[in-house]
């Protein structure tokens, strides 16, 4: 039998990257929703946290979630099943670092694993009263963590210029856009509109007092679940997430606005988008985060399924409907 990829035969000893952190989760009815499947959002709070602690004993202080990069699930998780998670440092740049983190699924009674999904996440150590921190290299010991470490750098590179990128191809298709083809059975869009508010309350929030960033994906996930479920009067399944990129920080006492809509549907999926603001008392509310998430609804045979034609808002609407 082969050795876990993240070991290798050293002298005798099992090496281990340093900076690797696992986690085992059994998952509870708690932890699922009424399809007894294990809430995305869930994963995303345990996923974020062990990130998180992986980035943190790289960098010997805390650290906080700048961004993750485009999410694919695979499979769905039912309740009774084996969640392992495991995260390690790729690279360190001058302040941050990009985390490479594996989920994978064990069922206890036929010894079956197999993969969930597999995901990058930017850390950034936070300054210290000596003042900004400057972040020990990482050594790469075999050769897929060499691989990791030269594709971090692209990857980063790639993450700088995203915005750049979508706002060029927006810029360039906005002069091709065409009259839009109505059908008597598409679904209004603003039928799927959803706003919610959360009071950022201490269990919200990490060991550094900063709303935890896995919990503001997990209520980004939460109305754009119900922005989906208005489209298709189903359940959907959360099969693609765009980059969560986190704008600014929040706190205890914040209000964090969700909203969420679907901009297109396609034939076996829709795109929602979702956004999260924060205010405290009267003052301006502050972007925190936006992401793009792609659902299916799944038939009994788990196919997708044909899915409504959406009519978009004038404006604003017709514009993300090209954008999706």
């Amino acid at each position: 039998t082969s050795l876990d990829p993240q070991l290798i035969q050293s002298c005798g000893d099992v090496y281990r990257n340093p900076t690797e952190v696992q986690m085992s989760q059994i998952v509870l009815p708690c932890h699922a929703n009424h399809c007894g499947e294990l809430s995305v959002g869930q994963l995303l709070k345990w996923m974020d946290s062990t990130a998180c602690l992986s980035a943190e004993r790289h960098a010997g202080c805390s650290c906080v979630t700048a961004s993750v990069d485009d999410i694919h699930f695979e499979h769905t998780i039912g309740v009774g099943k084996v969640v392992s998670i495991i995260a390690k440092v790729n690279r360190a740049f001058t302040s941050s670092m990009e985390v490479g983190i594996l989920v994978t699924c064990e069922d206890l009674y036929t010894d079956r694993h197999w993969k969930v999904c597999h995901a990058f996440a930017t850390f950034v150590a936070r300054r210290t009263e000596a003042g900004k921190v400057q972040l020990k290299q990482v050594i790469p010991h075999t050769q897929k963590e060499q691989m990791e470490y030269s594709l971090a750098a692209e990857r980063r590179r790639m993450r700088l210029i995203h915005a750049e990128i979508i706002t060029d191809l927006l810029n360039s298709s906005t002069a091709q856009l065409g009259e839009f083809q109505e059908f008597e059975d598409s679904v209004l869009a603003e039928r799927t509109r959803v706003e919610s508010v959360e009071l950022v309350l201490p269990p919200h929030t990490n060991h550094q007092v900063s709303t935890f960033g896995g919990q503001i994906m997990a209520w980004m996930e939460n109305v754009a679940t119900i922005a989906a479920s208005r489209l298709c009067n189903a359940h959907p399944t959360l099969r693609t997430i765009d980059m969560f990129h986190f704008r600014g920080p929040s706190h205890i006492g914040d209000r964090l606005v969700l909203k969420a809509i679907v901009n297109n549907a396609f034939k076996h999926s829709m795109e929602v988008g979702v956004c999260a603001e924060a205010y405290q008392g009267g003052e301006p509310l502050r972007h925190i985060n936006s992401a793009f998430m792609t659902f299916e609804v799944l038939d009994g045979d788990r196919k997708p399924c044909t899915l409504p034609r959406i009519r978009p808002e004038p404006v604003d609407g017709k514009r993300r409907y090209q954008e999706a």
